[in-house]
């Protein structure tokens, strides 16, 4: 059954909009797994409602962590988290769905149960590699069945408690093999000594986000030594904490400025953050746009073209880069995100078969994409039930005329909103041209 297509809203007039952006999807799901473990009970105020948030709340819920609602100060409801009680048993099976977060965080957390916990999800989540975190808890002395090739679905069975120490592990595919296990570490018995053995970590920034959030729930954390991080045994404070709205989602919105020479704001936005979304304001001026923060709003307005670039490890803001690449006026190359091949679909290829698609030119390289100049036409933009596939389609669709996403409700992973949001930030244009 083919999914329904979104025609892509498409402006001739500069934008000239305030968007305000949801919290952040990284945020949100480390802070509930640490709510779970936490010496008290735990509030999260104005955190993202998605499918991936929505996903880890029922994992953790499954494993016995009372979460309930309660009014905040905004339109979304808080949290209110308590942690599982000590000596908990459970029997439980725990629903991925498409999110890495909950495939990656949660089956080191079931192991301090007693009890079986078995993991799976999406058919396309089966294809997501898992082999680390699963090889690390191996190590660990605690046993999983299932998983023998390093996917989903697999069975962590839990004796209440983890001894811990030295572990070496290869995450080479994902910095979420490292927070996966860092972010419960402290309630193992003898702590942490984590190793990574490969050449380097693809996004890092997510390590800095995991470590920066232990530290402020008084975890001991050093990672003074490259690739290796070592925790100290100890409790988790209880806390109570505002979420940061999501930098990562906050790129197409800013990206669209670009694709249609206009200015988009976003408020609110942190002077200090481990988020990686932050590097837009160090990309888009590469691409010839004039960004400024002042007063916490982010203001971004596109030059008279889109410039060609050369930019490493973008991480998750690669499809939105590519996307403005595939408008550019020069040739551009992204280095340093082989790691793509691994998320939600093979985002290189998926990529370069989509800009090519559209009349563009792309090629993958070892650990890139290098995107050429070519003058694109009207078509459909497949998702692979990707969000930010999607969100890079409507990029595109702002400048060409003529675009369709293929089910774009793919974006209620992080940003069930994103097609309302979207179609208001450009009707914004047209009340102010009115």
């Amino acid at each position: 059954m083919t999914s329904a297509l979104w025609p892509a809203p498409f402006t001739a007039t500069p934008l000239d909009a305030t968007v305000t952006i949801p919290a952040s999807k990284s945020l949100t799901n480390r802070y509930l797994v640490l709510a779970a473990v936490a010496d008290g009970v735990s509030r999260l105020r104005a955190p993202l409602q998605s499918r991936d948030s929505e996903l880890m709340i029922g994992a953790l819920r499954a494993l016995g962590v009372g979460i309930e609602e309660v009014p905040g100060t905004g339109t979304v409801p808080d949290l209110v988290v308590t942690p599982i009680p000590a000596g908990s048993s459970v029997d439980a099976a725990i629903d991925c769905g498409l999110a890495g977060t909950v495939m990656r965080f949660v089956p080191p957390l079931a192991a301090l149960l007693s009890g079986s916990v078995a993991f799976d999800g999406d058919p396309t989540a089966r294809v997501r590699p898992m082999a680390p975190v699963l090889a690390a808890l191996t190590a660990l002395g605690v046993k999983v069945s299932g998983g023998e090739d390093g996917f989903m679905p697999f069975t962590v069975h839990g004796t209440g408690t983890v001894e811990g120490g030295h572990v070496a592990i290869d995450a080479g595919a994902s910095s979420q093999f490292v927070s996966a296990i860092l972010l419960v570490a402290a309630r193992f018995t003898q702590g942490l000594h984590l190793v990574h053995t490969g050449d380097s970590v693809p996004s890092v920034d997510h390590i800095s986000m995991t470590i920066e959030v232990l530290r402020s729930l008084g975890v001991t954390v050093d990672d003074s030594t490259p690739k290796h991080w070592i925790v100290q045994p100890g409790p988790i404070a209880a806390f109570d904490v505002v979420l940061e709205q999501d930098l990562s989602n906050a790129g197409p919105f800013l990206a669209a400025a670009l694709a249609s020479r206009g200015t988009v704001r976003i408020p609110n936005w942190p002077l200090n953050t481990t988020q990686v979304g932050d590097k837009w304001r160090e990309i888009l001026p590469q691409f010839g746009a004039t960004v400024t923060l002042e007063d916490g709003v982010l203001s971004v307005t596109g030059g008279p073209e889109i410039l060609g670039v050369d930019i490493a490890d973008t991480s998750e803001l690669a499809p939105s880069i590519a996307a403005l690449c595939a408008l550019a006026t020069g040739p551009s190359q992204l280095r340093g995100i082989a790691h793509l091949r691994g998320h939600e679909t093979d985002r290189l290829a998926a990529l370069v078969a989509e800009i090519n698609a559209l009349g563009g030119n792309a090629v993958e390289t070892d650990d890139g994409l290098i995107i050429t100049p070519a003058p694109l036409h009207a078509g459909v933009v497949h998702s692979y039930e990707d969000h930010r596939m999607a969100t890079a389609g409507a990029i595109i669709g702002l400048a060409v005329p003529g675009i369709e996403v293929e089910d774009i409700a793919t974006t209620s992973k992080t940003m069930p909103t994103f097609p309302q949001m979207w179609a208001d930030m450009v009707a914004q244009t047209a009340v102010i041209e009115a």
